[in-house]
């Protein structure tokens, strides 16, 4: 089976894309981030037309994720318990459309699209702690309810966990992303049992900003991830990031990460 992670950046913008990667790439999953649409906006026809399930959880122009499978979409379930509310200066606290689940072809597949920080005296920086908290505690109880879970929690982490995820760290000093609470709060997942997939089946970025060149001078970020269950990890194949796929019009700021899953 091969599943797919990709932080879209508006999944109208990019949806022949999207349809040429599943193709291409003989995707059976692939977890979307930043759809930034309404359930109704959302271009279900060739995703379905192609033979393809889709889930979707969104609210406006802002955060979103979408699960795409064409090996069954079950028990879906939108956001995750205890997942926290974020308010707005003069709004109400809302459950921000960030996290997205569902049974395909066995494995519980998790679409999450982590909170950005902004900055470290940010509220927002808060927000992203207690959310990667709370869901390592929801994760942490899958595992206790189900040794053998098959979990792939999938997505964009917002999260650079070690030096050399980013270009040069004097560039992040005193910034979001690298700093020692966001990095042990990436690590608790380990510590609770998961491992992320991705670290020792490849090298390099996952992101390159749109500004200041950062592409073409590969001044970029890995910040893509896939923290899998014991059960699931020892399935894993390959890891593969498309970088081909940050090129060309229209591209997103992010690339696939395409996981390799044996029977």
């Amino acid at each position: 089976m091969r599943i797919a992670t990709w932080n879209v950046n508006s999944i109208r913008a990019r949806q022949d894309r999207v349809s040429a990667l599943l193709e291409r790439e003989n995707l059976d999953v692939l977890a979307i981030q930043e759809t930034k649409c309404r359930p109704e906006q959302f271009p279900y026809e060739p995703f379905t037309a192609a033979g393809y399930e889709v889930a979707v959880h969104g609210a406006n122009q802002w955060n979103g994720v979408a699960i795409i499978s064409r090996v069954g979409l079950e028990d879906v379930q939108r956001d995750f318990p205890a997942q926290p509310a974020y308010a707005n200066p003069g709004k109400e606290p809302v459950v921000e459309p960030r996290a997205l689940s569902a049974t395909c072809g066995g494995v519980q597949v998790f679409s999450l699209y982590v909170p950005n920080g902004r900055e470290l005296s940010h509220p927002h920086y808060r927000y992203k702690l207690s959310w990667l908290e709370n869901l390592r505690k929801y994760a942490s109880s899958l595992l206790e309810e189900d040794p053998q879970a098959q979990l792939a929690l999938m997505g964009d982490w917002n999260i650079a966990p070690f030096d050399q995820d980013v270009w040069d760290m004097q560039v992040f000093a005193g910034a979001t992303h690298v700093s020692k609470p966001e990095r042990d709060a990436f690590f608790a997942f380990e510590a609770a049992g998961l491992t992320e997939v991705t670290r020792d089946l490849f090298d390099g970025y996952t992101f390159w900003d749109y500004k200041q060149l950062r592409f073409p001078r590969n001044e970029g970020m890995r910040i893509d991830f896939a923290y899998c269950s014991p059960a699931l990890a020892q399935r894993i194949q390959t890891a593969e990031p498309l970088r081909e796929e940050r090129k060309g019009k229209g591209a997103s700021d992010h690339v696939p990460v395409i996981l390799e899953v044996a029977p």
